[in-house]
């Protein structure tokens, strides 16, 4: 399992975060702009794969809040055809509860991870994650400290490598590409997951830190000031998310979800604190 050995040295700073930009869902509190100071921790380059979390598993003999709650939510399009009935979330119908759908099962009780062993693991709760990350010495990420990782030196620019979203026609993350949730044209040659070393890293030699799979971390999400929590926060949006819907893979944008919940794109990133 990776540890700060392999991290990647942030050092700290003061910068500009959150956005005033149209495309901001006013919900999410992602403005103002304010100046924010960061001290200088440790990142893994990496989301955590289904490989390094088999061998925690195994390991510790530990059992996700999926596991133990029996079912997980499942993008319909993952689905086989004739699929039976099963509850959808309310909102977003194309989130299937799938019972057996489980981190090593991530489309039920007939899938496995072993042909995605270095894709990021999947379906793990807040909860989850904050117990993997104790067990490799680390954390979860503050919410400021992800933004200011994510932006990789780069001052209000909406992704890790500038404001253009394909720069010279090249994906540079994993979102949807096409028509959300009917048709993806993958375009970047992914469906689902990529490998979490997938695409050019930042500045911060720090590899998808926006699409591919939401990231926890350690703060509670309250929106508007005053607002009690509504969860913990989540950051970097997925392979789901497209722009007619959920332009969240900017690195100012910001989500939430419950300790407990658990779905097909929301992963871990361990930080640790500045190594002596």
């Amino acid at each position: 399992m990776p540890g700060i050995d392999s991290a990647a040295v942030v050092e700290g700073g003061v910068f500009a975060m959150g956005s005033e930009a149209e495309d901001a869902y006013p919900g999410d509190q992602e403005g103002p702009v304010r100046s924010v100071a960061v001290a200088t921790f440790a990142l893994a380059p990496t989301a955590v794969t289904n490989g390094e979390f088999r061998e925690f598993a195994e390991q510790t003999g530990y059992t996700t809040d999926a596991e133990r709650y029996g079912w997980s939510f499942v993008f319909q399009g993952f689905l086989p055809e004739g699929f039976g009935p099963t509850r959808s979330a309310v909102g977003a119908g194309w989130w299937r509860q799938v019972d057996g759908a489980c981190w090593h099962s991530p489309e039920g009780p007939s899938s496995n991870v072993e042909d995605r062993l270095d894709h990021p693991v999947v379906h793990v709760s807040w909860n989850d994650a904050r117990h993997y990350a104790l067990s490799v010495g680390g954390r979860l990420p503050g919410e400021a400290e992800w933004e200011y990782a994510a932006r990789g030196g780069l001052d209000q620019r909406r992704f890790p490598w500038g404001d253009d979203l394909t720069p010279g026609g090249r994906w540079r993350c994993n979102i949807w590409q096409g028509s959300f949730p009917v048709e993806n044209t993958a375009e970047d040659g992914y469906l689902g997951t990529a490998p979490v070393n997938a695409y050019e890293p930042s500045g911060f030699g720090l590899f998808n830190m926006v699409g591919n799979v939401w990231e926890w971390c350690a703060d509670e999400y309250r929106g508007a000031p005053g607002q009690a929590p509504r969860g913990r926060v989540i950051r970097g949006g997925s392979y789901l998310c497209h722009e007619s819907y959920c332009n969240r893979y900017r690195v100012s944008a910001r989500s939430f979800s419950g300790p407990e919940s658990s779905a097909g794109n929301v992963g871990i990133r361990v930080a640790w604190d500045a190594p002596a």
